[in-house]
């Protein structure tokens, strides 16, 4: 019948499920997450190769000294050979040879005198480069969150790891010669080493800030150009991409790189301090890094000398995210440890106003951080020495949340730095106390005031409405009475129009005659 026909549909196409399965935009990130299974391995882009089967090489170990030079070359060659790891079944064979022969040359490099010859540099460099360099996957999760989420580990990380510890043994050979090896750890070398310092993989970053180091200190002519390429990287991170892995890596490769530099600072120096350090502070992903930007910035700070430090971080100091604000606080401190007095002197009125605006936020944490300030001996010091600045500046806020904070912890602490402040000057203190307790009345007093009026001009508006009220009752009144009086004419002049007239139709049609001139007026 025809309701049977219209029952019989055609299956739906594949593609109807495939897209009305995708998840809602609006859907939590967290039950996006839990959806979505996600690859805890993967690897960087293969390139094919015509393959090969590896065969086993003799041990160098067992070979004659005058063939191990040739020996050894010929393994470098053979770990040039690249495998999939994404595939885990295949070639398994030729992937534990090669194995195999990397800790052999990690073992032979280490252990033996004479083997970096010239000849071996050219080898050694292709071995690592093929091995090391090459293009970084995109991540396989969009919505990565490197404080919450397991990173994508590198699938081939089995062979690659040795690779980096020949490098390793490489660069800290006491037969290694910079003067050859800058023919080939260049600054290309460098750039494409920095590259991978976007890896996901934590294991992989750990090697790579090794590595930079060792070149760092080996290769003077390569100082400034690594500096700058860093410096170059932190800029794109901070103003464009907001997202590189590596930073914090590359913050601990400089904080060694800083203690290191000569006084008085350079210019470029303190420009990074100031266009770079300081506003790495606003990346939304700060708790990754904050503990080495922190050492950098301290340590610049006491080569640096100068309260612009201080002052960037008071410009950019966080005002909605209070996990954020506890980290510039103990940054703060870590500065203020190490800030001579004549420093203090000229930046303490817009650093505690900070500092008091912090101990009277409602968010406990940041609270009482600003509140440890005063455990610190040299800043408690400090506060001492420039009591008068500073106590008027605290006073208000400690005062109030004294009585009217939510948390008892904060009350308990604000009590005892009014009790620290009040033996530093205790008449300064009486004095604001005094001070602060006039000012309440008065803002009591205006408050009344204030109630007062609002109730005066509450009556006046209900009085206002009552005789307005009034008014409009008795004006219907007197329209009422008018109507009627109206009506009453009309009907008299009617009643005389009709006894004029003998003749009641003529009667009629003259009192309507009267009623349409009266109208027409």
């Amino acid at each position: 019948n025809g309701y049977g026909k219209v029952l019989n549909m055609t299956p739906l196409a594949p593609w109807f499920f495939r897209y009305t399965n995708k998840v809602d935009g609006f859907t939590r990130k967290s039950m996006r997450k839990a959806q979505k299974q996600k690859k805890s391995q993967g690897s960087s882009q293969f390139r094919t190769q015509t393959f090969t089967e590896l065969s086993p090489l003799p041990q160098l170990k067992d070979a004659p000294f005058t063939e191990q030079q040739e020996l050894f070359s010929q393994k470098l060659q053979q770990c040039c050979m690249l495998f999939d790891f994404m595939d885990s079944v295949t070639d398994l064979k030729s992937k534990e040879i090669k194995r195999a022969t990397l800790n052999e040359l990690v073992d032979y490099v280490s252990t033996n005198r004479g083997v970096l010859v010239e000849t071996a540099y050219p080898e050694i460099s292709n071995m690592i480069c093929t091995n090391i360099f090459r293009t970084l996957p995109p991540s396989d999760n969009p919505d990565f969150d490197p404080e919450e989420d397991e990173p994508t580990l590198e699938a081939s990380w089995p062979h690659i790891q040795l690779v980096y510890e020949f490098l390793l043994r490489f660069l800290e050979n006491p037969d290694f010669q910079p003067s050859i090896a800058k023919r080939y750890i260049d600054q290309k070398f460098v750039l494409q080493l920095l590259e991978l310092f976007d890896s996901e993989d934590p294991r992989e970053r750990d090697f790579l800030k090794t590595v930079l180091h060792r070149i760092y200190g080996k290769f003077l002519g390569l100082r400034a150009f690594i500096r700058k390429q860093i410096n170059n990287i932190f800029l794109r991170f901070i103003y464009e991409t907001d997202h590189f892995n590596g930073v914090a890596e590359l913050l601990e490769i400089l904080g060694s790189i800083i203690n290191g530099f000569a006084l008085p600072l350079k210019a470029e120096h303190k420009q990074f301090l100031m266009k770079v350090l300081i506003p790495m502070h606003t990346a939304k992903g700060l708790a990754l890094f904050h503990a080495q930007v922190t050492k950098c910035v301290t340590d610049a700070q006491l080569s640096y000398k100068s309260i612009r430090v201080i002052r960037g971080l008071l410009k950019f100091w966080p005002k909605t995210c209070s996990q954020k604000e506890v980290m510039y606080l103990g940054e703060m401190e870590e500065i203020l440890d190490v800030i001579e007095p004549t420093q203090f002197k000229k930046i303490q009125e817009p650093l505690f106003k900070q500092i008091s605006r912090c101990v009277a936020n409602p968010h406990f944490q940041v609270a009482e951080r600003a509140l440890y300030f005063w455990n610190n001996e040299y800043i408690l010091s400090l506060i001492e020495e420039n009591i008068d600045k500073i106590l008027p500046i605290m006073f208000g806020s400690l005062y109030r949340i004294s009585k009217e904070h939510w948390n008892p912890t904060i009350v308990a602490l604000v009590y005892n730095v009014l009790k620290t402040l009040m033996e530093m000057n205790s008449t300064l203190f009486d004095e604001l106390t005094a001070s602060y307790k006039s000012d309440r009345q008065r803002e009591k007093k205006k408050e009344q005031e204030r109630e007062e009026l609002w109730k005066k001009l509450d009556e006046l508006k209900l009085s206002d409405a009552a005789a307005l009220v009034q008014n409009n009752s008795h004006g219907l009144q007197n329209n009422n009475s008018n109507n009627n009086n109206h009506q009453g004419n009309q009907e008299k002049g009617t009643a005389v129009i009709a006894t004029d007239h003998e003749d009641p139709v003529v009667a009629m049609d003259t009192a309507e005659n009267v009623k349409g001139v009266k109208s027409a007026k």
